[in-house]
């Protein structure tokens, strides 16, 4: 994971935090708002229109090019590894059960990074008050602050919280990325080329992020739940709890709450994600071309 490769993520990751954390918040809140007690508002109705919105996006922000270049090189590494496997030479076109499995390791992987920077923010946005110290009041002031409460509080575990529920969400959901994205691209991409163009890269990226997120979504409310859980309470004993009370409480639909937001923030961030992972790589080539001409 080159200086170069994590650069050139961050940029389309930091645009992709910033252009999608409002509708996220929406998201977040309206999943949460309802199996509270008290209910919680939903943001619109209590948030500050210029910074309510934009709450807990500090963590991601900062994280976000760490993030974006593990996943998408172990992808992209684990993808070659098993193209030099099966076909000796780790530049050839791997197949669909190649892309697959490369896709589930990355999913993999991504929990270990992604479980504590999703905690962080979803604790950050389910406070809809400034933090005080008065009895009742929002329990963390910033990222840090809610960081090190959950550790003094639950310790390591603590900042795992959601993990199982983010793996059943990560590791179909990058599989439901990577592939559409290569299928996709392929088809639009002009007949004769040699690579695709910026154009096909963008709108490739943007259909594989909405799939993504509509693949995602049951499993995110399950996730967001559990990890909104346990500032005041604790409601849920773990995964299949959550899952179970969330369905006999709202029904099926609730599985599928916050899929219109997730497929509509899905598409230009990840279309700004695949755009920057390629042009990371032609970078990539043409300094390794320049130095061993």
């Amino acid at each position: 994971f080159s200086v170069v490769h994590n650069t050139l993520l961050s940029s389309p990751g930091i645009a992709s935090v910033v252009a999608g954390h409002p509708l996220d918040t929406v998201k977040v809140n309206t999943l949460n708002c309802v199996h509270m007690s008290p209910p919680k508002p939903l943001p619109i109705q209590t948030f500050s229109l210029l910074t309510g919105f934009f709450k807990g996006m500090s963590f991601p922000l900062a994280s976000i090019g760490i993030y974006s270049s593990v996943v998408f090189g172990v992808f992209s590494n684990t993808q070659r590894f098993l193209s030099q496997l099966h076909h000796g030479d780790p530049a050839a076109a791997p197949s669909l059960g190649d892309m697959t499995l490369a896709s589930l390791v990355a999913g993999v992987i991504s929990v270990g990074i992604g479980t504590p920077v999703e905690l962080v923010k979803i604790r950050l946005q389910m406070q809809t008050q400034p933090y005080t110290k008065d009895p009742g009041s929002p329990v963390y002031r910033g990222p840090i602050h809610c960081l090190r409460t959950i550790l003094q509080k639950e310790g390591i575990p603590g900042i795992y919280r959601g993990n199982v529920a983010m793996l059943l969400r990560d590791v179909p959901g990058y599989c439901a990325y990577f592939i559409p994205y290569a299928m996709f691209c392929d088809w639009i991409t002009p007949h004769g080329s040699i690579a695709p163009n910026p154009f096909s890269i963008w709108v490739a990226g943007g259909v594989a992020g909405a799939v993504s997120w509509a693949v995602c979504t049951p499993m995110d409310v399950v996730k967001s739940r559990l990890q909104a859980d346990g500032v005041y309470s604790n409601q849920y004993k773990g995964t299949i709890d959550c899952m179970l009370q969330s369905y006999q409480n709202e029904g099926l639909k609730v599985f599928f709450r916050g899929l219109l937001v997730n497929t509509v923030r899905g598409f230009p961030s990840s279309a700004a994600m695949f755009l920057g992972y390629e042009l990371s790589l032609k970078a990539m080539k043409r300094c390794q071309s320049e130095t061993n001409p």
